[in-house]
């Protein structure tokens, strides 16, 4: 797999970042275009995702791939809850007819999971910030998905007894450990099964990276 990494200043200009993925779409050479985010405050975030062709946008963050996602026709996935869906497939989990709670509605991880969840037949409840009784809800999951940015935001009275509890969350504490948005030491008590921060989710992202840029490599040849 060839790769190129381009580190560009934070001073970058809007006009500077957009001819660069202009010239990374007409590149042969090059089937996943990646933007690091977030982007530096000047920059328009919308704009730079709305620039990678749909082809190439191996995050599936471009509103056409965004589309896909949703009637359940997609060639990628945002890798975070591809990563998700992969780990509960492997280890056996069965989504069809389960109880899903997803806390967090970001465009990233939250509202992709919550579909993806949705496509495998699970009853989905998608959780934010303005959700009443939110721990009456969490403790109906079979399958939880933390993904708000807090650490240890879910604590083991929010969490059913024998739960499938994924994290995803990577929050550094003062004195620098990196810990999940899951109270690990204590759900890992009651869950079912439970992924750990670092080590779980992360690992997954990157292994989805590598297969959407895979896909569409395999794609282009077809064309």
């Amino acid at each position: 797999m060839h790769s190129e990494m381009f580190a560009l200043p934070e001073e970058t200009t809007q006009d500077e970042l957009l001819s660069l993925i202009e010239k990374l779409n007409d590149d042969q050479k090059i089937h996943g275009i990646l933007v690091q985010l977030p982007l530096p405050k000047h920059l328009d975030e919308k704009s730079v995702i709305n620039a990678i062709r749909p082809e190439k946008d191996v995050d599936a963050f471009h509103p056409v791939n965004v589309g896909k996602i949703m009637i359940g026709d997609y060639d990628f996935v945002p890798c975070t809850p591809a990563g998700i869906m992969e780990l509960i497939a492997e280890s056996g989990v069965e989504v069809e007819g389960k109880t899903c709670v997803v806390v967090g509605r970001s465009n990233i991880v939250g509202k992709p999971m919550s579909m993806l969840l949705l496509h495998k037949n699970g009853t989905v409840t998608t959780c934010h910030s303005r959700t009443k009784n939110l721990k009456e809800v969490t403790k109906t999951a079979d399958i939880l998905v933390a993904a708000v940015g807090k650490a240890n935001f879910i604590s083991q009275d929010m969490v059913k007894p024998g739960a499938v509890v994924i994290d995803v969350g990577m929050n550094r504490l003062e004195n620098g450990a990196l810990v999940g948005d899951v109270d690990f030491e204590n759900v890992e008590k009651i869950a079912g099964a439970i992924t750990p921060v670092p080590g779980g989710v992360g690992p997954m992202t990157i292994a989805m990276l590598m297969k959407n840029t895979f896909t569409a490599a395999k794609n282009s040849k077809i064309k």
